[in-house]
């Protein structure tokens, strides 16, 4: 279990000051000049000797991420933008971030971007966040004030400015080329890659696109140095993480813990364990709601990490937002609702994305109700196959594998259904 020492976050739950004197009381902007003073070489090597993988979902390295940039400018600016569109459902980390700890995400935007050698950084914060926008602007000014950003930026001899741009909700903005374009003033629609924004990113300049939580916690692992970092979790799954448990246990939470921890240990220490008890669990949806769920006793002993995750269970760690789900739950509407949510914040711009989000809410929408012939199950996972891969962007997988695992793990449940015609309100 992880120490409180260790926490990089320590105010996630809003208990203390989140001003500027707050972050500074807790170490926060403590040595940032000398931190940008070891140059950016430095700094990317110590990002990847810690073993940092993305936070947003794909788990990229980030420190490799990093090293794309052009080392030597063509006279084109460079960019950082950090993607806070936290629109994946279950997914509420980031907030508790830029809430109550936004000077963390402020300095790790300062150091990242000298690193990527970009004067000015954008975070794109999705629409529904009005509060957590004004607290982060609020910190955003607060540092301006301080001299900590714009020129001279904390005394470090980089001129830095950064930017909050606030979304109009759209969960494809989460993409993030489709970020890139909404960020431009264009409709919010994926681009094709290459060329990849490290090339040709936003107006046509060589971008970096992360998450808030692998900015946030950047400046904490210099000064720790990457030992520490990934002196936490397995080999390949390194440092700390934050989990946003929700659903059927007994308290929901967002916390701080070490990656690789046991989903027992994990649900036991601070959600209080399973509504009803281990033997009421049904199933969990271990990364957000576009990994596949995977049915309750597969789950208890898993490893939270990216690869045992994907490895063993066919699932994966995503955004690391659990959602519980006991015995009481629906599972085939509770996928409808999934797949319905998928249809509705498609862009329409591959058509198996379109028209399938689409067919395959109708099918699961008849499903849900028993009004179905057993072998449109295996047409309708076969149709999620044909999605599956053959889009832009990843929202017609994010649409495919929630249905794919129902069809997997709970395939008794539909048949029944259909069998006994059970109707449900």
């Amino acid at each position: 279990m992880l120490q409180d020492q260790d926490r990089i976050f320590t105010n996630l739950y809003g208990m203390h000051d989140r001003t500027l004197k707050g972050a500074q009381s807790r170490g926060h902007w403590d040595g940032t000049a000398k931190i940008i003073q070891n140059g950016r070489d430095w700094i990317i090597d110590q990002m990847k000797a810690s073993g940092l993988r993305g936070r947003g979902g794909a788990g990229f390295p980030t420190g490799l991420k990093w090293s794309f940039m052009p080392k030597e400018s063509d006279g084109r600016p460079a960019y950082l933008v950090v993607n806070a569109d936290e629109s994946e459902p279950g997914t509420c980390k980031d907030r508790e971030i830029m809430r109550h700890d936004p000077h963390t995400l402020i300095e790790g935007c300062l150091i990242a971007s000298f690193a990527m050698q970009a004067h000015a950084c954008y975070i794109y914060i999705r629409g529904e966040y009005i509060r957590e926008k004004e607290a982060l602007q609020n910190a955003i000014d607060e540092a301006y004030d301080a001299g900590l950003l714009g020129k001279n930026a904390a005394g470090s001899g980089w001129d830095f400015d950064l930017y909050l741009h606030h979304g109009a909700g759209a969960y494809i903005c989460g993409e993030e080329t489709a970020l890139l374009e909404s960020l431009e003033g264009k409709k919010g629609m994926p681009r094709m890659k290459p060329p990849f924004p490290a090339g040709a990113g936003l107006y046509g300049c060589p971008t970096t696109v992360n998450n808030v939580e692998s900015i946030a916690v950047v400046p904490t692992i210099l000064r720790r140095g990457p030992e520490w970092f990934a002196g936490f979790g397995r080999q390949n799954n390194a440092g700390t993480k934050l989990f946003a448990v929700s659903g059927h246990v007994n308290n929901p939470c967002v916390v701080e813990e070490a990656m690789s921890i046991t989903f027992e240990e994990l649900i036991e220490k601070h959600c209080g364990g399973i509504r009803g008890g281990w033997d009421n669990l049904l199933a969990v949806i271990p990364g957000g709601s576009s990994v596949p769920c995977v049915r309750g006793e597969k789950m208890k002993d898993a490893i939270m990490d990216f690869d045992y995750l994907r490895g063993e269970l066919g699932s994966g760690l995503g955004t690391a937002a659990v959602i519980v789900m006991d015995k009481n739950t629906d599972i085939i509407k509770a996928i409808w609702r999934l797949s319905k949510f998928y249809k509705h914040e498609s862009c329409g711009q591959c058509t198996p994305c379109r028209e399938g989000t689409g067919w395959m809410m109708r099918v699961m929408d008849r499903l849900v109700r028993g009004d179905a012939e057993a072998d449109e199950i295996d047409m309708l996972f076969d149709v999620t196959k044909q999605v599956e891969g053959h889009t832009i962007c990843a929202l017609g997988d994010a649409a495919a594998w929630p249905i794919q695992g129902l069809i997997r793990n709970f395939r008794d449940e539909i048949e029944d259904r259909i069998k006994s015609k059970r109707f449900v309100a």
